[in-house]
């Protein structure tokens, strides 16, 4: 039997919030961003645009500083690769880092 409009629970609720954190959703990747630290200037570009916040940002002196990327989350968009200014972020084909 089909439920009616009034039984169904409103979408887009949260009800428990931070489950994310339990979803690593980094397995969707098909591309990976590498990071060229020698060409890093840390104008943090990338941790603003990223929509995962899979960027991983050391920030234990004056400067916030880029140091890498939390791929249990990040899906590889490549919006961080596209805002680098210095193009210090490479996407490369996921299939390049199985283990076998």
């Amino acid at each position: 039997m089909l439920k009616g409009w009034k039984d169904i629970p409103i979408g887009g609720i949260i009800d428990e919030p931070g489950k994310s954190r339990e979803y690593k959703t980094g397995t969707w990747r098909v591309l990976r961003p590498i990071l060229h630290e020698d060409k890093c200037v840390h104008c943090m570009f990338c941790w603003l645009y990223c929509p995962d916040m899979a960027i991983v940002i050391d920030s234990s002196g004056q400067k916030p500083k880029m140091v890498g990327f939390n791929y249990d989350y990040c899906k590889g968009c490549g919006l961080c690769a596209d805002v680098c200014p210095t193009k210090a972020i490479e996407m490369r084909p996921e299939t390049e880092f199985i283990e076998e």
